[in-house]
């Protein structure tokens, strides 16, 4: 892509009248921006440079100023407001990377699990992973970063039902940790965080699991991620089956947005569903997505090469800058859309097809940690810098398409990045959070297993799922080959 000179040299220091970042919240069926109540639609990418291999050695994408500064400017220049990460390490310092983020203009959906041991589930036996250590993480991961202004979402779970034994075990479980997650939060942090669910592209789970999930009192999610590869190359609103989409959601109460898309079956991607997405064929149900993946990794996704720090555009990044460019400044909710009132009594158990819909929750291994907070030395809350601390240029090497060095690389600081006042503890209104409403916990053996009989095994089965895979001892966490 070749970059305009004048436009990269105007990329200076924030305007004076730049607004500030505001808290994005939930209205009904929609996001929506918390000071002018404007809907808010996602239009992202997925971002793990170096997918699960990278995180195994240590890496966090939100820690490294220099390349999440080149990645950054990537971002802006694509068009985008949310960006989404898979993982992180809580001990880690995200604020520069977090603070540029929202000089940028760009929010944070990010999953509160990892591939690391004690910080995921196996979905297969959840009950031998579902820990006091494993809730220490997530809990750890909701204490730092709530406490920036652009963190838009929290993520229970990325594909963890997607075959007869992850739909028998982990349902229930996946339902349990939305609980939990919405306690800390009631308890620790000053606002509402929504939480969410990622689903699998199973025709077979995807509505059921919804509804399941969607459901009572305790350990509702407020929003559902759908992860969709089927409009492939060129195609049609109804060709490719996004009409059905939006019909399977349209009585649904809670916002649905892409948490991935991109078929890549078809290359390069021409990004035809990005028209469909922002229209009002979808708008009234879905609240945009997040394009599967920035960087280009063995399974082929991608839309930027890294080669160790420099980062490569490739065609498929300047297509859908276009693609990004033709969708509303404002994009709308049609008049007519349907609000739905979220169902507070479930179904009955056996309507939920193709899952155990068992609404029957373990116990809560973490009640210390929601009673107490995790340790704040440990888990540090995140606070937004000065942006005359940073610096907005990129040091870093970027190559357009072309292959030629892009010179004037500065992040453009659209909103004013200020520190609030935190105040102390949580915000105190009960969005679903709990103890559980049941006594015990299921094994496959259909005996039952106490707080103190939990082991810390994990499987080690794998699968494939439309080019990638995800190992089934996760929850939340797409392992990228």
């Amino acid at each position: 892509m070749r970059f305009s000179t004048a436009a990269l040299g105007a990329m200076t220091v924030l305007s004076g009248l730049a607004a500030a970042i505001d808290v994005i919240e939930i209205q009904d069926r929609h996001f929506v921006n918390s000071k002018t109540g404007k809907p808010f639609f996602l239009k992202g990418v997925d971002y793990q440079p170096g997918g699960s291999a990278a995180v195994e050695k240590g890496g966090d994408p939100l820690s490294d100023v220099e390349t999440c500064t080149r990645d950054i400017f990537l971002f802006q220049k694509l068009g985008i407001n949310t960006i989404r990460v898979y993982s992180v390490d809580p001990t880690a310092d995200h604020d520069a990377c977090m603070t540029l983020l929202a000089a940028a203009g760009i929010y944070l959906v990010l999953d509160v699990n990892s591939p690391l041991e004690h910080q995921h589930l196996n979905n297969q036996e959840p009950w031998t992973t579902y820990t006091p250590m494993y809730l220490e993480h997530i809990f750890g991961v909701i204490e730092v970063f709530s406490g920036y202004d652009n963190m838009l979402a929290f993520l229970a779970g990325n594909e963890v039902i997607f075959d007869s034994g992850s739909a028998e075990a982990s349902p229930n479980y996946v339902k349990a940790v939305v609980r939990d997650m919405k306690a800390y939060i009631t308890n620790h942090v000053h606002r509402i965080i929504p939480v969410g669910y990622s689903n699998a592209d199973d025709l077979k789970f995807r509505t059921s699991l919804a509804h399941y999930l969607e459901c009572g009192d305790t350990g509702y999610i407020d929003f559902f991620g759908v992860n969709s590869y089927q409009w492939c190359g060129d195609n049609t609103f109804e060709g490719s089956g996004y009409d059905k989409l939006v019909e399977d959601y349209a009585d649904y109460s809670l916002p649905v947005f892409f948490t991935e898309y991109g078929c890549n079956e078809v290359r390069p991607r021409v990004w035809q569903e990005v028209g469909s997405l922002y229209s009002e064929d979808m708008t009234g149900v879905f609240s945009g997505g997040l394009v599967y993946e920035f960087s280009e990794e063995p399974n082929k996704y991608g839309i930027v090469e890294i080669d160790g720090d420099t980062a490569n555009i490739m065609g498929e990044y300047d297509t859908l800058v276009t693609a990004f460019d033709k969708v509303p400044k404002d994009v709308s909710v049609p008049s007519n859309v349907n609000i739905v009132d979220r169902p507070v009594d479930c179904a009955a158990e056996s309507s939920f097809k193709n899952i155990n819909g068992n609404l029957t929750l373990p116990f809560t291994l973490g009640q210390e940690y929601i009673d107490d907070g995790v340790d704040k030395k440990t888990f540090v809350k995140g606070k937004f810098l000065s942006l005359d601390d940073l610096t907005l240029e990129v040091k870093l090497d970027i190559n357009d398409s072309d292959g030629k060095a892009i010179t004037d690389k500065t992040i453009e600081a659209t909103s004013s990045v200020t520190q609030s006042e935190i105040p102390e503890g949580g915000h105190g209104t009960n969005t679903g959070g709990g103890v559980g409403t049941g006594g015990v916990t299921s094994t496959s053996s259909g005996s039952s297993s106490s707080e103190t009989g939990l082991s810390n095994s994990a499987s080690s089965v794998s699968r494939g799922v439309v080019g990638w895979s995800v190992a089934a001892v996760m929850v939340g966490f797409a392992a990228f080959l």
